[in-house]
């Protein structure tokens, strides 16, 4: 039985808002993401193997295939049995080994071996969907996109920043809200905050640097 989502919190002020970004860039001045990679290409692959695992067994899974692999090219070459043995302690490794050998071929084939710099493009490469689009339009080529995983959705319904019911409107509402000087470093920010503080079982309200504009209601006893 799947876990019964938690009641969205009332709409955050855009002054409430404006503030947390700014809080969240006190103390983390230079986001980055935890997934290893060595460039645009290996980001790509990177954030394609990490769909419904954690960034952590990726870069463990990585580590020695980066070394040896670092453009599309070169996955060919290795093939997909070998691509296997590499990433096998990943869920759903045989899938993900196909779509990364598929996704090489079409990047050699109609986009001379380079990662598009356009959402629409990375869309059409196999295992890459809106998510994945955005995490390396963001990382790779600094543009301001914000990419909505489960950690983020919740955040934003959590506090009220952005109230969503699906990760594309959550998605959207965060780009009409967040401040431009913070769109670039939204995403990173926000999935962090979400990964180590704003938990999804009990947040850790009592290290909560945006507590005070936060709009959940059942907030964790502050120390």
């Amino acid at each position: 039985m799947a876990a019964k989502r938690e009641k969205p919190s009332p709409k955050m002020k855009q002054t409430d808002i404006d503030a947390a970004f700014e809080k969240l860039a006190a103390i983390m001045p230079e986001p980055k993401t935890e997934l290893n990679f060595v460039n645009p290409y290996t980001l790509l692959v990177a954030v394609a193997l990490s769909a419904q695992a954690t960034d952590v067994s990726v870069n463990k899974a990585t580590a020695a295939l980066f070394q040896k692999v670092t453009t599309p090219e070169a996955m060919l070459a290795l093939g997909v049995d070998a691509l296997k043995d590499h990433i096998k302690t990943i869920g759903l490794y045989n899938t993900k080994a196909k779509n990364v050998i598929a996704m090489a071929e079409i990047l050699i084939r109609d986009h001379g071996g380079v990662v598009p710099e356009d959402r629409d493009l990375l869309e059409q490469l196999p295992g890459v969907g809106r998510k994945t689009a955005n995490v390396v339009l963001n990382e790779a080529f600094g543009h301001p996109t914000i990419a909505v995983d489960t950690h983020i959705f919740r955040l934003g319904n959590r506090t009220g920043m952005a109230v969503g019911d699906t990760p594309l409107k959550v998605e959207k509402l965060l780009e009409l809200r967040v401040p431009d000087a913070f769109k670039k470093q939204a995403h990173h920010w926000l999935i962090l905050h979400g990964r180590y503080t704003c938990v999804a079982r009990k947040p850790k309200c009592g290290n909560c640097v945006i507590h005070d504009h936060c709009m959940y209601k059942n907030k964790t006893k502050i120390d």
